[in-house]
């Protein structure tokens, strides 16, 4: 593999530019859109829970925009089928009058994919998603076709509207580097979006970097230094979600059938690393993967019923594990 020529003081100056040009579109949410450039740097998806109307579609069409790569939108809905995410084989006449199976690729087959409302279509469409994210192919009639990279998926789901919806599976859900909570604007921000949405011009993003330079920044990302008392303490972390570990603290005990898979630890990392080349730092700190681990965490930790009754929420949970979690070698208990 050829040597990154971009160095950490670019990729910072890059991703500022990128945040300053969705910034002309997109009114706040400084949260919501950097945890989508940090999925984007480490070539993640990301999944979005949040309301109605909060600019998550326009998110990915302005990142699309400042980055001039092409994005696509898939509306899942109980009567979307597989073929219509992955393509399917069509019959094709030629101009000689013989027939053939042509592929006509599916929606899939883009830089940037938005899955919106995903919990609404059946788990067999659901699962069509699983080797698009994981492997960043598709496989049609036998044959497996790889996706254009860099490829991010961004999928969406309403946490108040839940009649006709399925919920995600353990094992999808582990596909996502990042779950965001994405938060109702203020007031000062929705005369903001009121100014900017209801006159005669509307904002549009220019592009500020392309596709190469973007593989540039991915693989400067997995090249990160990563110092081994902040891998142990990114595994220590996940250790401590289950609750069979002596590591666990009480409400992970109480409240968490099961724990955070291996791909935690990844998705840690691989934050991690991204947090820090956003800022313009060489190597990862404790503070990075601290900053990261409610992303990485809170969909990976499977909740028993007495959460629930108790009001007891993952965020919670995932505070708790950094609070009873040392960084290796501190002689100090975890995050607050």
């Amino acid at each position: 593999m050829n040597q990154p020529s971009m160095t950490p003081s670019d990729v910072s100056a890059t991703v500022e530019r990128i945040r300053a040009e969705i910034g002309t579109v997109i009114v706040g949410q400084t949260g919501l859109v950097r945890s989508v450039l940090l999925a984007l740097l480490a070539e993640g998806h990301v999944l979005l829970e949040g309301v109605p109307g909060l600019g998550k579609t326009m998110l990915l069409k302005t990142l699309a925009d400042s980055m001039d790569m092409p994005w696509s939108r898939i509306q899942f809905t109980p009567d979307l089928m597989p073929a219509d995410i992955t393509g399917t084989q069509v019959l094709h006449q030629t101009e000689d009058g013989a027939r053939e199976f042509q592929f006509r690729s599916g929606p899939i087959n883009a830089n940037l994919v938005l899955a919106d409302e995903i919990n609404r279509a059946t788990p067999k469409t659901q699962s069509a998603m699983l080797e698009a994210m994981q492997e960043r192919a598709v496989t049609v009639a036998g044959e497996t076709r790889p996706l254009p990279r860099p490829f991010l998926v961004m999928a969406t789901q309403n946490p108040v509207e839940m009649d006709g919806t399925y919920p995600l599976p353990e094992a999808q859900l582990d596909r996502f580097l990042t779950k965001v909570l994405v938060p109702f604007p203020s007031a000062e921000d929705l005369v903001a979006v009121v100014e900017r949405t209801t006159g005669s011009h509307t904002a549009e993003a220019s592009a500020v970097c392309d596709s190469e330079t973007l593989r540039q920044m991915i693989a400067l990302t997995r090249q990160v230094p990563v110092p081994e008392h902040v891998t142990r303490y990114a595994v220590d972390l996940v250790v401590a979600s289950h609750p069979d570990q002596t590591t666990a603290p009480g409400d992970v005990r109480n409240y968490v059938r099961f724990g955070a898979s291996p791909r935690g630890v990844q998705s840690l990392i691989l934050s991690g690393k991204a947090n820090a080349l956003i800022d313009g730092r060489p190597n990862v700190s404790v503070e990075d993967i601290q900053a990261v681990a409610p992303g990485a965490l809170r969909h990976r930790l499977v909740l028993g019923y007495e959460a629930t009754a108790d009001g007891v929420t993952a965020d919670t949970l995932v505070t708790s594990v950094l609070a009873a979690v040392a960084p290796a070698g501190s002689g100090v208990r975890g995050a607050p």
